[in-house]
């Protein structure tokens, strides 16, 4: 819910799942470059833990839209 009480608009709320959903893919991207590459493994982790705080957004994304309902 907005400030003033009312239902964010479906499009928006559906947006802002998406946002962490291709921020998700682009560090699996990541990470499938540095394993294919031999990169140093830190890469890797910082892409990990990308996508674990990624999972966590779009999750609460998802509640939104549930209790916009």
């Amino acid at each position: 819910m907005t400030q003033n009480n009312q239902p964010e608009p479906l499009n928006k709320l559906v947006h802002d799942a998406r946002a962490p959903l291709n921020r998700i893919s682009m560090n699996a991207e990541l990470i499938k470059l540095v394993l294919e590459n031999d990169m140093p493994k830190e890469k890797a982790l910082e892409a990990l833990n990308k996508i674990i705080s990624n999972c966590q957004q779009c999750s609460e994304s998802l509640q939104k839209i549930v209790d916009s309902q």
